[in-house]
This record gives structure tokens, C-alpha cells and sequence, in this order.
């Protein structure tokens, strides 16, 4: 089974396994891999699986997608390749097979010994057949929330205003006197 593995410092170690026929790459939760990165577009690319090959697809990202540093639009990934989606770099390893480059090798990465296995967000689907909840009223117009707190604070201002206002007039009577 082929899967990437992110070479980037602080994200190193963390695998995919490629098990499905179409699987997307992006920063947002909808993909089947998401890579929080800003250099990542939201829907980056996408992998097909065609027998054994692992076939890449751009899905016009702003920052690009480069096989072993060579910009494509789609193209096969071999084992050993290098995968850079804008600032991130995943390497295919397949179980089983030599890796096999075209271009230099790249250079040598920190091994760590764990590999941790990015989890899958959200898809868009799910989100769809969980429907609304019980009670969920669209039909009526939200009304502003009314903020309890100035009121209180507005009455308590008028009456420390009227109490003043009632010991001058007091204080007045008491000094013509």
C-alpha cells in the first residue's frame, strides 16, 4: 500500500495511507487529507490510484504542485518522489517497492521512528445527512437580543441622578433657612 509521509519540521513523520481510488489534499476539513498550512490551498490536489500508479492532479492552486521540484499539472508519483504542495513536502513510499527518482534525490530529512496518521475531516456529505435538528425553526426572523445589563445600568444612573438631585434641593432648603 503507497503512502505520504510530510517531510516538513514540525509535521514530520505524519502518514497517509493511500487506500482509496480518488483522494483530495487541501487546508480545508472537507479534503481526505488536510494539511493545516497556509501555503496549501483549501482544495490543493487531488491522487488517483490506476493499478499501481499513483497519479497527481493539480487542482489550480495559488502556490502550485511540484514532483521533485518540477512544477506539473498532473503526473504520475513515484515511490521516492517528492510531493510540494506550497511550502509542504510529502515523500511516496509503496511497501514492497524500490524507490525510484528522476530527478536528483532530495535532501536527506530528519528520520523520525513513528509515523502518525493525519486524521480525516469532516466531509461535506456527512454534514448533509445529518440534517437540521429537532426544533430548528428557519421560517422565523431572529430578533435582537436585548443587552440586560445597560438597562440596569441606565435605571441605577437616573436613580443615583434623582437621589442627588432630591439632597441639593434638601441641602438648599436647610441653609435659606
Amino acid at each position: 500500500m503507497a503512502k505520504l509521509v510530510i517531510q516538513n519540521q514540525g509535521m514530520t513523520g505524519r502518514a497517509c495511507d493511500l487506500h482509496t481510488d480518488r483522494t483530495t489534499i487541501g487546508r480545508v476539513e472537507d479534503n481526505t487529507i488536510q494539511i493545516a498550512d497556509a501555503s496549501v490551498s483549501s482544495h490543493h490536489c487531488e491522487i488517483h490510484l490506476r493499478g499501481h500508479e499513483v497519479f497527481i492532479r493539480d487542482l489550480n492552486s495559488t502556490n502550485g504542485t511540484f514532483i521533485n521540484d518540477s512544477r506539473i499539472t498532473e503526473s504520475v508519483l513515484n515511490p521516492g518522489q517528492v510531493l510540494k504542495l506550497g511550502q509542504v513536502e510529502l515523500k511516496l513510499e509503496a511497501e514492497g517497492a524500490a524507490a525510484t527518482s528522476v530527478a536528483a534525490p532530495a535532501p536527506a530529512k530528519k528520520v523520525v521512528d513513528a509515523t502518525m496518521v493525519i486524521p480525516r475531516g469532516v466531509s461535506l456529505g456527512d454534514l448533509e445527512k445529518s440534517g437540521r435538528p429537532a426544533g430548528f425553526d428557519t421560517s422565523t426572523v431572529f430578533s435582537k437580543k436585548k443587552n440586560r445589563a445597560n438597562t440596569y445600568f441606565i435605571i441605577g444612573v437616573v436613580l443615583i441622578g434623582a437621589i442627588i438631585i432630591v439632597l441639593l434641593i434638601f441641602a438648599l432648603k436647610l441653609v435659606g433657612k
